[in-house]
């Protein structure tokens, strides 16, 4: 429990941490903040660590002079295109061998709710599921399974990858101190938070509603 506990609340003060790591190693945190982008988007068992709020974040401190927004702009970029090519890659050539029904965090339903999610939209779910925690790091070992074809996979990814750190890190840079959202700053990384589950639950909803409004159809015409 210390351990979700201590990682809840890195997440919800990153700005507090990350002021900390950047006092403390300086030009590393370039590379600290890069290869935290780059495991969350390139390996399933790091789906965990903070992406958006992380971004969103960094551009905030940015906006206060502590980091150069233009290096995080390139930077993240780099790291979320480099991370999905990496798991386009370990899904290519392991594919669904790696995956068990009992894993604990190579978990076949994941991998099972992000196929059919991919199946439903096609292509452009790898731009889509950028903004979607956990379906994100899914989403490109989805695709290599499947041998998506590579150049198509990777005009996607570049476009979902710039297009999903522009969001965050500019957002930050020029709304993150403004002074509600500095005083309300872990209410807004929770906003976040919450509004990138918002896509998947609302698909989640609404395939259950199909559902029971199929179930209920049938049950009518049975009595009829």
């Amino acid at each position: 429990m210390n351990i979700i506990s201590q990682g809840i609340d890195i997440i919800l003060h990153l700005d507090r941490y990350l002021g900390y790591i950047a006092t403390t190693y300086g030009l590393w945190t370039y590379l600290i903040v890069f290869m935290i982008i780059f495991m969350e988007t390139g390996f399933v068992v790091t789906f965990f660590f903070p992406g958006d709020s992380l971004i969103f974040t960094a551009g905030t401190m940015a906006g206060m002079g502590w980091f150069n927004i233009w290096i995080l702009f390139v930077i993240f970029s780099i790291a979320a295109i480099l991370g999905d090519t990496v798991n386009y890659w370990i899904g290519f050539h392991l594919g669904p061998k790696v995956f068990r029904e009992k894993s604990r965090f190579l978990n076949k339903k994941h991998l099972d709710e992000t196929r059919k999610f991919f199946k439903k939209y096609g292509s452009e779910t790898i731009i889509l599921a950028r903004f979607m925690p956990i379906v994100r790091t899914f989403t490109p070992l989805v695709a290599g399974i499947g041998k998506m074809d590579y150049w198509k996979f990777l005009l996607y990814n570049i476009i979902g990858g710039i297009g999903w750190v522009a969001l965050f890190v500019w957002g930050g840079y020029f709304f993150g101190n403004l002074a509600w959202v500095q005083n309300h700053f872990t209410l807004v990384i929770l906003i976040i938070i919450f509004a990138s589950f918002i896509p998947p639950i609302y698909q989640y909803v609404r395939g259950r509603f199909k559902k029971k409004v199929i179930k209920n159809n049938i049950l009518m015409i049975k009595r009829k």
